[in-house]
């Protein structure tokens, strides 16, 4: 992605990335990917676990390191032990925003609290992400996305209803959701430090993003005290709106949201002999005869490969659409037209596709400069040409196993 001008939307902010794993390190990516100046923090030797989770390369780093944490830059630190820490706070001195997913208490017990922190440098902007936030009766728990997913609510949602509850997608899903909701927060307090000079922490739970975005559950519940249970592929308020097989044997995903889109299915069916009730124009009769309406689409959708009912349904503006897998997603001209996979060349692994960046910026788009760095790549440019350490200090670091 090329940009339109020299300006990035996050130029001359720099980052400290001191989290692990997904939900940190990705609020910090889309702000890397976007000009912003990101150091992350690495134990010395060890690493950040995922650079061991997932396909592992050739190189010793995994697809999913190589893929999240580009453009960043990698840097060795102990925090654990007080000359790390030391080095820490001096690299605090110049930060804007400092992003951390431990259990709350850890940064406490190495003498890197928000109340120190913000001593410091009284600008600075700090995300927590944790299990279940800084505060409440679960703050001390572990957290993971898969815990997130079940104590967020969404779990309970997935599967079949006479079926045990099973993975909505991917275990990963509050990860990246905490991340996205961590880097809107990081903007929102940069716009407000622009205004009171003065910067905020910013506390989210994995299982936060997660509640937010389960539609009407909450006020229904309030309101009347339905629970909303396993549906399968079905959705809950309209119909027909889920999963269809083809002849085939591929499958689609048909929305008709509203009586007017029913209304442009039925006259399709109908003009191959397959007309259905009447009554079932509008949506509440619809809601009653779930089964037998999904039932009717399916028996439609079967007589025809999964090209042909895409086609007809476009033609007759019937939202639908295919369920990919991913190499159909590699193989789509819509994914091609959009650059939606960008291909990357890196030294160490040849060319590698990964996601391109979102949202797309007209006049500013961000750009993946490089894959997830070598670990404690940029340990002389930020010690030596930064901090202004000699080599010879540096050495005893490293022999302490501080850097």
């Amino acid at each position: 992605m090329q940009a339109a001008s020299n300006i990035q939307p996050m130029d001359n902010i720099r980052i400290l990335d001191v989290s692990s794993f997904l939900a940190g390190p990705f609020c910090t990516t889309q702000l890397a990917e976007f000009g912003a100046d990101v150091l992350k923090v690495e134990l010395p030797t060890i690493g950040d676990a995922l650079r061991r989770f997932g396909t592992i390369t050739e190189n010793g780093d995994s697809l999913p390191w190589l893929s999240e944490y580009r453009n960043k830059k990698s840097i060795t630190l102990d925090m654990r032990l007080p000359e790390g820490a030391a080095i820490l706070k001096r690299l605090v001195e110049k930060a804007d925003v400092m992003v951390e997913n431990f259990q709350p208490g850890t940064l406490e017990k190495w003498g890197l609290g928000w109340d120190v922190l913000k001593e410091i440098n009284p600008r600075l902007i700090l995300v927590r992400i944790s299990g279940y936030g800084q505060t409440g009766p679960y703050r001390d728990r572990p957290g993971f996305g898969r815990i997130a997913n079940a104590f967020g609510g969404l779990s309970y949602l997935a599967g079949y209803p006479d079926r045990p509850p099973v993975t909505p997608g991917s275990a990963t899903i509050p990860d990246y959701l905490a991340g996205l909701y961590g880097a809107l927060g990081v903007m929102f307090a940069l716009r407000a430090r622009e205004r009171t000079g003065k910067g905020q922490m910013v506390d989210i739970g994995l299982y936060e993003p997660i509640f937010r975005i389960l539609d009407e559950l909450a006020p229904a519940y309030s309101l009347n005290g339905y629970v909303r249970e396993r549906m399968g592929p079905a959705t809950v308020n309209v119909v027909p709106h889920s999963h269809y097989p083809t002849k085939d044997n591929r499958w689609v995903a048909i929305a008709c949201t509203n009586d007017k889109i029913y209304e442009r299915l039925a006259d399709v069916m109908a003009k191959e002999g397959m007309p259905a009730p009447a009554n079932w124009a509008l949506l509440k009769n619809r809601e009653i005869d779930r089964t037998k309406v999904d039932e009717h689409v399916a028996a439609w959708t079967l007589r025809h490969d999964r090209a042909t009912v895409l086609t007809i349904c476009e033609l007759a503006q019937v939202p639908c659409g295919p369920i990919y897998a991913i190499d159909e997603i590699f193989e789509d001209p819509q994914y091609a037209a959009r650059g939606n996979i960008l291909k990357v060349h890196d030294d160490r692994v040849g060319e590698l596709s990964i996601p391109n960046l979102v949202p797309r910026l007209s006049d500013t788009p961000g750009s993946v400069k490089w894959l997830g760095p070598r670990l404690g790549q940029h340990n002389d440019e930020i010690f030596k040409t930064e901090l202004g350490m000699s080599v010879e200090e540096i050495e005893r670091l490293k022999a302490k196993g501080v850097v």
